[in-house]
């Protein structure tokens, strides 16, 4: 692998696996109206969202930080109210007692209007404009979650990337990953320059001792806390599934902290990191071996996510736990040959797992993706690979990723459109 490789593949990780309060749906939303009230200057009078499907499917059921609420409304009133674009995702982390009252008194004046975009550019669309004392501001994000692609005050441009894709015109071109240079990277990059990556280790264990501490989300952490023992015993599946999903239930059920994501999504930072911080510190794993495992199980999920998108009708613990258990094969002293078994394993079980928003019932979809992932792995290490023969698996591991990334973008876009009807219809 040459220098320039090297250099971008750093620099796309820092850039998909970053700190996230919430879910980033509504977290990105709160940043759109954040920014376009700061470029106004003044509380909006009135807040109007065109937003795609799949950000409103994402962002209706799930628990907004700091509020004991759930729903876009209140993320879009703090976004205006409190929102700091500077924080990124971590938009909303200055809420407190008086913005949230704010917050409330605000949508009572019925000052929001959301609707949904039919067409947009990008599965992945938030537009925003505000409006107060006559005067108003207009702010776009598109493509990924803190991706403005277009501002404008009172008519004039201040800045336009649209593009038919809706990506940013002028943003760096990604590295073209494959299996072979992803786990070259995990195994060959020196141990500094790849470290940093242990702060998601340590930032989603403390979301999921959060939660076994408290109530949130269905409890799905706490609940294998008190039953776990006696039902799985005292074994890496069950340390690897309660510390899982108790980052989740912190997460989807609005506790006010921060997780670490991956490709715009907490969700997907949280399974491709815990399980893997977890089984590591069963086996007394070395640092090295969970900096590289953790860097193995994110760039993996992130080199998935290239070709099936930031957000699709295929559930992102089918990407993040297909990471999760190449690293667990790592770690259990696995090479190449075997971490694509595992791949092809979890292709063969998982693909077709369905994304039906955000929500805190995500804890049980990660559950089952984390316990598949450990599964994955035992029968790559005991010699066993789902064959070409079977299913949609190819003897090559990039085509099989890839056919299931097609199913995902693809295949499934009816079942998108399906699940956002049934959702907004019920």
């Amino acid at each position: 692998m040459n220098n320039k490789d090297f250099d971008s593949i750093i620099r796309l990780i820092k850039r998909e696996v970053v700190p996230a309060i919430g879910c980033t749906e509504p977290a990105a939303v709160s940043l759109c109206v954040a920014k376009a009230r700061e470029m106004l200057g003044a509380l909006p009078e009135k807040i109007s969202l065109n937003l795609s499907g799949n950000i409103i499917k994402n962002a209706m059921g799930v628990g907004i930080p700091g509020t004991g609420m759930i729903g876009l409304p209140i993320a879009v009133a703090l976004g205006a109210i409190v929102g700091k674009s500077a924080y990124g995702l971590e938009v909303l982390k200055d809420v407190d007692d008086k913005s949230l009252a704010e917050g409330k008194k605000y949508i009572s004046e019925n000052r929001i209007s959301i609707g949904h975009c039919q067409n947009p550019p990008s599965n992945l669309y938030i537009d925003v404009e505000v409006e107060a004392d006559g005067k108003k501001t207009k702010a776009i994000i598109s493509g990924s979650h803190q991706n403005f692609v277009y501002l404008s005050k009172d008519g004039e441009e201040i800045m336009n990337r649209l593009t038919e894709s809706g990506e940013s015109a002028t943003e760096e071109k990604d590295p073209e990953l494959n299996a072979a240079m992803v786990y070259e990277f995990a195994m060959t990059a020196p141990l500094d320059k790849i470290s940093f990556i242990r702060e998601a280790g340590e930032m989603n264990l403390k979301a999921a001792r959060t939660a076994l501490s408290g109530d949130y989300g269905h409890s799905l952490g706490s609940t294998l806390d008190k039953y776990g023992m006696k039902l799985f015993g005292d074994t890496p599946l069950e340390h690897i599934i309660r510390y899982t999903s108790a980052a989740c239930d912190a997460r989807m059920g609005g506790a006010p902290i921060p997780v670490m994501s991956n490709s715009g999504s907490g969700n997907q930072g949280i399974t491709a990191t815990m399980p893997v911080v977890s089984y590591a510190r069963d086996i007394d794993a070395s640092e090295e071996q969970l900096t590289r495992a953790l860097i193995l199980s994110h760039l993996t999920s992130i080199y998935i996510k290239q070709s099936l998108g930031r957000l699709s009708a295929l559930c992102g613990c089918v990407v993040a736990s297909t990471g999760a258990s190449s690293a667990l094969v790592y770690l259990m002293g696995g090479d190449f040959p075997k971490v694509c078994a595992a791949i092809k394993n979890m292709v063969a079980n998982l693909t077709g797992m369905i994304c039906d928003g955000a929500k805190p019932a995500c804890s049980m979809k990660i559950s089952s993706g984390v316990s598949t992932a450990l599964m994955s792995a035992m029968l790559a290490m005991n010699g066993k690979c789902v064959t070409s023969q079977e299913g949609i698996i190819s003897e090559d591991i990039d085509k099989t990723i890839h056919n299931l990334t097609s199913i995902g973008r693809e295949a499934m876009l009816e079942t998108d459109r399906q699940v956002l009807n049934i959702m907004v219809c019920k």
